[in-house]
């Protein structure tokens, strides 16, 4: 189970170095980089595959042996893809669109264009301070100000923190024998977050009707840079996973079970997150241009989730 976080790292900093190959081919205005490396690093772990991975385990003669304990074991493993791709989303992919997704620019005015032109007959403190730093001084000046331009406190976010509770929950077993399970002491708390819980995908279904819904709409997206996260989403992506998962196997770091392997594989397949509409919309920039991406993503995920399953479900069986 530890190569599962290790897999998912892998897909978000693949899709960022992916993300950036289409901002240097298509060239798309600079408020829009942020989107396009999020989009093609940050995937829809959660909703996707705990849709897909009980689908095919209920299904008789599947690849994965007992349908019991395929739906068993296969939603252990969506779970923790799903917390990490949770975790990760709102720590590393947040803070790289954060960083990316410049301000406007705007005018100067003649005022401020007065007081660059000024020059002061004796040098500030500061000047001098800078002359006589050392590499010390100056590392430490860079760490503060990317410090500055990350912001820390979005780990404790929400989501973040409901999924690090699962996780302590998840592996100390006291606590998990608690809460979990038919004779458990809190048992009602498992079965109010489990009907909660129920309503998740069709809430999600909704959300994500609405959001393709802004698609719709005109917006300044260039077809060059559809078509290239498109390409990096459902095509790079996915054969470079096949590459990680299978050497992994190769190289006895992962074990041989096939529905393992399946949910490893399927991570590197599925559309973008539906979260980066979130974050677009908390930072005021590319709302309309994310919708748009949404779209076309989600419109050609029935080909993607299609053909592409089925392929991993013949490699690993």
């Amino acid at each position: 189970m530890w190569f599962m976080p290790v897999n998912v790292l892998f897909t978000f900093i693949i899709g960022s170095f992916l993300g950036w190959i289409v901002i240097v081919i298509t060239k798309p205005p600079s408020h829009l980089r942020g989107l396009i490396v999020g989009c093609c690093a940050s995937g829809n772990l959660g909703t996707m595959p705990l849709i897909i991975v009980p689908a095919i385990c209920k299904q008789r003669g599947g690849p994965f042996g007992d349908p019991e304990n395929c739906q068993k074991y296969g939603m252990g493993y969506v779970t923790l893809s799903m917390t990490m791709g949770t975790i990760y989303s709102w720590t590393y992919v947040y803070n790289i669109m954060r960083v990316l997704i410049s301000p406007i620019e705007t005018q100067p005015s003649i005022e401020s264009n007065y007081d660059t032109c000024k020059v002061p007959l004796i040098s500030s403190q500061e000047e001098e301070d800078n002359q006589k730093a050392g590499r010390w001084e100056k590392v430490k000046r860079r760490i503060v100000s990317l410090s500055e331009k990350v912001k820390l406190s979005t780990i404790f976010a929400p989501a973040t923190i409901a999924a690090m509770i699962a996780l302590v929950i998840g592996l100390i077993t006291p606590l998990r024998k608690l809460i979990i399970g038919n004779g458990a002491p809190l048992g009602v708390l498992q079965d109010s977050l489990t009907l909660v819980g129920d309503g998740a995908i069709p809430a999600m279904t909704l959300i994500v009707g609405g959001n393709l819904l802004k698609g719709m709409r005109s917006s300044g997206m260039k077809k060059s840079t559809i078509i290239g996260v498109l390409v990096a989403r459902y095509i790079l992506l996915p054969i470079s996973g096949l590459f990680i998962v299978r050497g992994a196997y190769k190289l006895d770091l992962i074990t041989s079970d096939p529905l393992y392997q399946f949910v490893l594989l399927i991570q590197y397949a599925v559309p973008p997150a539906m979260n980066l509409g979130t974050i677009t919309q908390l930072f005021g920039a590319g709302e309309s241009e994310c919708s748009v991406i949404m779209l076309w993503t989600y419109a050609l995920a029935s080909v993607s989730l299609t053909a592409w399953p089925t392929f991993f479900m013949w490699l690993v069986a």
